[in-house]
């Protein structure tokens, strides 16, 4: 049997792993329904449900990957016990996988574009709409982000994914900071604090609490095993706990810092903050052609922007190209040119869907963007969380005793005795709740 491929350093698998968490997630998502959603009160129930649902859903998929050292296609299978039937739930997460590059590859062209636009000096000139209407620019830009993709990828797991992401996500967070301090010191940057950090409770409800969950798993790439895979290429000298733990803070810090560019930013040019996804892209752009060298400050925003992207680019589409050549048995170059193939493909439905292709799956203005992300964010990552939280707390998985065993293994911060029922019941039940609360809320029409 071929020997698996393995990580280089623990700094390869804290990076990749915040890596994939780290995305438009926290610095296109993060900030708009933050800002639809009310400020500060969304973003108090987002750190909540990182913590309680969050971290403990994380712990289970780094164990289970490491536990069964293979990727997500074949992980439950292998540790199932005999006569149990979970094996399927592999290619639902193949499924999730993949149709969430079906609109995130898209969503990184867009930010490679803008970056392109500022770099090269035609920033004033070009807005949201005329983008995503433009076909050309949709197709020539997700074509980019795939090509680069799994360039990347076909030079293997150290030479390639571990040593890119390494240096995209140092870039990443010096980056980040820059900006952030550029944006509090800014005219009338107090009220967009404000807005931002202290919560209105007045505005908290039900529908806040169900976009804070989904945000949550949604950012944290929980759920359908892109964690997982990242488990199953370390050793076994960390507790996964303690893990889960740098990462889901690297994560956190990230989405706050992203809201201390945008909020502050918008506040002090007097633009609308609840502008929806638009508000990373028009917004941001109009922020940055009003302010003194903005060009520069733009290129630096949209740089960050593509690198936050690409790393969660590189992290599923690694997971997807792991299940894909478990599953036919490819080597990893020749997955790589399938897998690019199927992505840049299905991603034609997102990148043509508000010229070409129109389709209206849910409320007036819905197109295939919003199908996709109905998929992923509402479905698979909440209910593959309440999987993977059954089959690591109860004996009719894998079992409390065994996942315990795993995740404890090595040095580091432990999953211990009393935070069984958090893991067993709290999480299941609040997952099922929010999750069917959502769908009873959600705007189909």
């Amino acid at each position: 049997m071929k020997e698996r491929e393995k990580l280089g350093s623990r700094l390869g698998f804290i990076m990749l792993s915040a890596g994939c968490a780290i995305g438009c997630g926290n610095v296109w998502k993060f900030p708009w329904m933050c800002g639809q959603n009310g400020g500060g009160g969304f973003m108090l129930l987002y750190l909540i449900c990182l913590i309680v649902l969050g971290l403990p859903v994380m712990t289970m998929e780094f164990a289970v990957g490491r536990g069964a050292q293979t990727s997500p296609l074949n992980m439950y299978k292998k540790l199932q016990k005999p006569g149990q039937k979970w094996g399927p739930i592999g290619m639902v997460c193949l499924i999730g996988n993949i149709c969430l590059m079906a609109f995130y590859t898209v969503v990184a062209g867009w930010l490679i574009y803008y970056f392109v636009k500022f770099l090269t000096g035609g920033n004033e000139n070009f807005g949201f709409v005329e983008m995503i209407t433009n076909p050309g620019i949709n197709v020539t830009y997700l074509f980019v982000t795939v090509l680069v993709s799994f360039l990347i990828l076909s030079l293997g797991v150290q030479g390639g994914l571990e040593r890119i992401t390494k240096y995209m996500m140092i870039g990443l967070l010096v980056l980040i900071l820059v900006l952030a301090v550029r944006s509090v010191t800014l005219p009338g940057a107090k009220a967009g604090l404000e807005f931002y950090l202290i919560p209105d409770f007045g505005k908290i409800n039900g529908k806040v609490l169900v976009a804070a969950m989904n945000q949550a798993f949604f950012t944290l790439s929980i759920g359908m095993g892109s964690m997982a895979i990242f488990g199953s290429y370390i050793d076994k000298e960390r507790s996964l706990m303690g893990e889960s733990v740098t990462v889901i803070l690297l994560d956190s810090f990230v989405a706050i810092v992203a809201g201390l560019i945008m909020f502050p930013a918008c506040f002090s040019y007097g633009l609308e903050v609840n502008a929806g996804p638009s508000l990373l892209f028009d917004t941001m752009a109009n922020v940055f052609n009003h302010m003194a060298n903005g060009r520069i400050w733009g290129t630096i925003f949209f740089l960050f922007m593509v690198f936050a992207a690409l790393s969660t680019v590189l992290g599923v589409c690694e997971n997807i190209l792991a299940m894909v050549c478990e599953l036919t048995g490819m080597n990893r170059k020749m997955g790589c040119l399938v897998c690019g193939v199927i992505v840049f493909v299905l991603a034609l439905t997102t990148a043509l869907g508000f010229s070409v292709l129109h389709f209206q799956p849910f409320a007036e203005g819905s197109a295939w963007l919003d199908f996709w992300d109905f998929i992923v964010s509402t479905n698979i990552l909440p209910l593959g969380s309440l999987v993977i939280s059954l089959f690591c707390s109860w004996s009719i998985g894998w079992g409390w005793e065994n996942f315990m065993a795993e995740a404890n293994e090595g040095k580091g911060l432990k999953v211990r005795s009393w935070m069984k029922p958090v893991f067993r019941y709290v999480v299941p039940v609040a997952i099922i709740f929010i999750y069917i609360y959502g769908l009873c809320t959600f705007q189909w029409r």
